[in-house]
C-alpha cells in the first residue's frame, strides 16, 4: 500500500517522501488508519518492519494537525534504552521535518540540566526511557496531566529489564483518558497483561508469527574452538571484506577484549555497552554508521536498540544465554527489506544455548565447516548433531575390587570411632 492512501497529511507525506519511502510496509498499512482513527493498538511486529514510522507518522499528526491546544506534553514515547530513544526521537523530526512543533529526548547517563532547560521551553511530543522520566515527575520538571497519547515501544524489552514498576508509575501519573499504543516483539502472557491494564479495546495487529526471523536473514553456524573464535571471525571479515559487521558478546569485558584483539588484527572497531558513557556510545555508532568503525561490538544493551540501515552482518561471536535475545540480535540485519546474513560462531559448551535457540525458531540453522577450524569433538559437552549424553559419559571401570572395598571399610571405622569420641 502507497503512503498517500492512509490518510496522511500532505505535511507527512512530503516528509515521508523526502526520507525516500513510497510503499508502506505491512505493519505500517495496518497501524496507521487505526491510530488516525483514535483507537489503542496493540501491535506486533519484528525488529526491521518499520514500526517507528508505524506510530511516529499518525501520532504527529493526530497531534499537531488535528488539534492546535499547547501546554503540558502531549505525545510521550517510553523506549527502554537511550540508543532507541535518540533513534526515535530523530524519526519524530524526520517526519516532522513540514510541521512546527517541539520535542525533547531525555534519558540517562547524561546530565540532567540541558533536558531541564528543554522541557521549561515547552515539549509537545517527548521521548523517554523510564528512569530518567521518574527522575523528572520527581523534581516535578514535566507534566503529564494533559498527555493524549502514549505510545510503548519495545514493550517486551522494558519488561525484561524490569521496568515494569516504573512502567506502571508513569502511567498513573497520565490522564485515564488518552490514546495508548504498544508496540512488542513478542505477545507473551505477561504482555498481555499489561495491555489488559492500560489500553482500552485495542486494535491487535500481528504481521509476523511470534519469535520469527526476518525472512531474508540467510543464518549459518561455524562449529569452532573457542579459543580461536577471535581468529576465525578476523579472518571471514577479512576474506569476505566485509565493511560493517554488528558482532555480539554475552560480557561487557568480552566486548571491550574482543573490540582491543580485533584492533590489533587491523580491523577498526568499538565497543558499546552499559558501563560506557553516553558520549562513548554515541561516538561508537556515529563510527560505525559511518563507516569509519568497521566493526562494533556490542552486548545485548544493543539487540533491541540499534537501528542501522542495511547493515549487511551480524555476528553472534558468543551464544546468548536467552533464546529469544538470539532473535533480537540477528533483527538487527535484514531491516525495512534489505537482505542480511547472521553467523554465529558456536563451540561445544554452548550446546544447551543452541538446542533452545533452535527449538525456539522451529528449525536447524545451517552449519558450514570452515577447514582448519573444525571442532575438536574431545572437547564438546555434547556433539553438534544431539547425539546421547549418556554415550559422552561412560562409567568409570573399578579397580581392584577387594582393595576398593577395604580401604572402605576402614574409613567407614575411622569414622564411626570418630563420632564414638564426639
Amino acid at each position: 500500500m502507497q503512503f498517500d492512501q492512509l490518510g496522511l497529511a500532505p505535511e507527512l507525506l512530503r516528509a515521508t517522501s523526502a526520507q525516500g519511502y513510497r510503499e508502506a510496509t505491512p505493519v505500517q498499512s495496518e497501524a496507521i488508519p487505526a491510530v488516525l482513527a483514535g483507537h489503542d493498538l496493540m501491535a506486533g511486529a519484528q525488529t526491521g518492519t518499520g514500526k517507528t514510522a508505524g506510530f511516529t507518522l499518525p501520532l504527529l499528526q493526530r497531534v499537531l494537525l488535528e488539534t492546535r491546544r499547547r501546554g503540558p506534553v502531549r505525545a510521550l514515547v517510553l523506549t527502554p534504552t537511550r540508543e532507541l530513544a535518540a533513534q526515535v526521537h530523530q524519526s519524530v523530526k524526520d517526519y516532522g521535518q513540514f510541521l512546527r512543533f517541539r520535542s525533547a529526548e531525555i534519558y540517562g547517563g547524561v546530565s540532567i540540566r540541558p533536558q531541564l532547560a528543554r522541557l521549561r521551553q515547552g515539549v509537545d511530543i517527548l521521548v523517554a526511557t523510564p528512569g530518567r522520566l521518574l527522575d523528572h515527575l520527581s523534581q516535578q520538571t514535566v507534566d503529564l496531566s494533559g498527555l493524549e497519547i502514549l505510545v510503548l515501544d519495545e514493550a517486551d524489552r522494558m519488561l525484561d529489564m524490569g521496568f515494569i514498576h516504573d512502567i506502571r508509575r508513569i502511567v498513573r501519573a497520565t490522564p485515564d483518558q488518552r490514546q495508548t499504543l504498544m508496540f512488542s516483539a513478542t505477545f507473551s502472557k505477561d504482555i498481555r497483561k499489561l495491555a489488559k491494564d492500560f489500553l482500552q479495546d485495542p486494535v491487535e495487529v500481528q504481521v509476523t508469527p511470534r519469535n520469527s526471523t526476518a525472512d531474508r536473514v540467510s543464518q549459518h553456524l561455524y562449529p569452532v574452538q573457542k579459543s580461536r573464535k577471535r581468529e576465525l571471525l578476523s579472518e571471514l571479515i577479512g576474506q569476505g571484506n566485509w565493511q560493517q559487521v554488528l558482532v555480539f558478546t554475552r560480557t561487557k569485558h568480552g566486548a571491550n577484549r574482543l573490540a582491543g584483539q580485533l584492533e590489533k588484527d587491523g580491523i577498526s572497531a568499538a565497543a558499546i555497552h552499559g558501563n560506557k558513557s553516553q558520549g562513548a556510545r554515541t561516538r561508537a555508532l556515529a563510527g560505525f554508521k559511518s563507516g569509519a568503525v568497521r566493526v562494533l561490538v556490542a552486548t545485548d544493551i544493543a539487540a533491541r536498540g540499534l537501528d542501522i540501515e542495511k547493515l549487511p552482518h551480524v555476528v553472534n561471536y558468543e551464544l546468548p544465554a536467552a533464546a529469544e535475545d538470539y532473535v533480537h540480535r540477528i533483527g538487527r540485519t535484514a531491516r525495512a527489506g534489505q537482505a542480511g546474513e547472521a553467523i554465529s560462531l558456536y563451540c561445544g559448551e554452548e550446546e544447551r544455548q543452541l538446542r533452545d535457540i533452535e527449538k525456539l525458531l522451529k528449525t536447524r540453522i545451517s552449519r558450514v565447516i570452515r577447514p582448519g577450524y573444525e571442532l575438536d569433538e574431545t572437547t564438546q559437552t555434547r556433539p553438534l548433531d544431539g547425539a546421547s549424553e549418556k554415550a559422552q559419559k561412560q562409567p568409570k571401570p573399578r579397580r581392584g575390587g577387594r582393595g576398593n572395598g577395604a580401604s572402605r571399610r576402614r574409613k567407614s571405622r575411622r569414622s564411626g570411632s570418630r563420632q564414638g569420641a564426639r
